[in-house]
């Protein structure tokens, strides 16, 4: 590895799991002092220190609640860290066919992949070093209309958004904030959020496989890459783009 990131200091909200966690395990394999991992599982948050190590903290928070962001905050705060980069990656994706979406799901949807997305951003602006770099995960689904994941596209939209007024809002502090938005991916998300089956996936898979030039579904670590590079110095001068990482399905 190159240690890009040698004695930096990251937050990667939904880091226990998927695209998150492949994240946090390039940033300490390229030389980071310090990551500190979120998610709502105390479990899943467990399992994943163990597999990252030392240099990870985990900080059992959910980004809908402004009072678990206050706590990360906080934990940073305690051992006396700023940050070089904020990952803010925590989302889920549920399908809401038009006509049988109920208001719940609306409220769910947003406050965890706009929301939280936000004041993830809007508390620990503070604690971030200038120059420091904001890398948003967004989708593909930012700018097409997949069927029967309205509410998800739109949701994606605005994070999106987000990274165009943040790369203007956050100049005089020279913080950089861009987009990375995944194409199909093979990550918990598509069992525990959309709640496919094995038999469903493998059907997914193919399509992907059909659909895609590159002819096949990502793997977390394909993605996080990716996200590795917008927060790196290689892309200081890139700011306020979205990235997009899918085998080049949105280009066709």
């Amino acid at each position: 590895m190159s240690a890009k990131f040698i004695d930096q200091v990251a937050v990667v909200t939904g880091g226990s799991t998927g695209i998150g966690f492949a994240i946090a395990q390039g940033l300490i394999a390229e030389g980071a002092k310090r990551v500190y991992i979120t998610g709502r599982s105390a479990d899943t948050l467990q399992a994943a220190v163990d597999r990252l190590g030392s240099k990870s903290v985990a900080v059992q928070s959910d980004v809908s609640r402004q009072a678990d962001l206050d706590r990360l905050k906080a934990t940073i705060e305690g051992q006396d860290d700023q940050l070089d980069v904020v990952f803010a990656n925590a989302g889920i994706c549920e399908k809401n066919p038009l006509g049988e979406t109920s208001e719940a799901a609306y409220y769910s949807m947003f406050d965890i992949n706009v929301k939280g997305v936000f004041f993830s951003v809007q508390t620990l602006l503070p604690l971030l070093k200038d120059g420091a770099s904001i890398v948003l995960t967004a989708s593909i689904c930012s700018s097409n209309g997949m069927e029967g994941l309205s509410l998800y596209n739109a949701s994606k939209a605005a994070v999106r958004s987000f990274a165009r007024t943040w790369a203007n809002e956050l100049r005089h502090r020279r913080i950089r904030a861009n987009v990375l938005s995944p194409g199909f991916t093979r990550t918990p998300l598509m069992d525990n959020s959309l709640k496919l089956s094995d038999k469903e996936i493998a059907a997914l898979r193919q399509h992907v496989e059909q659909i895609t030039p590159l002819g096949y579904m990502a793997q977390p670590e394909e993605v996080a890459s990716s996200a590795l590079f917008l927060a790196c110095a290689d892309a200081r001068y890139v700011n306020g783009v979205e990235l997009m990482v899918d085998g080049g399905l949105s280009q066709i």
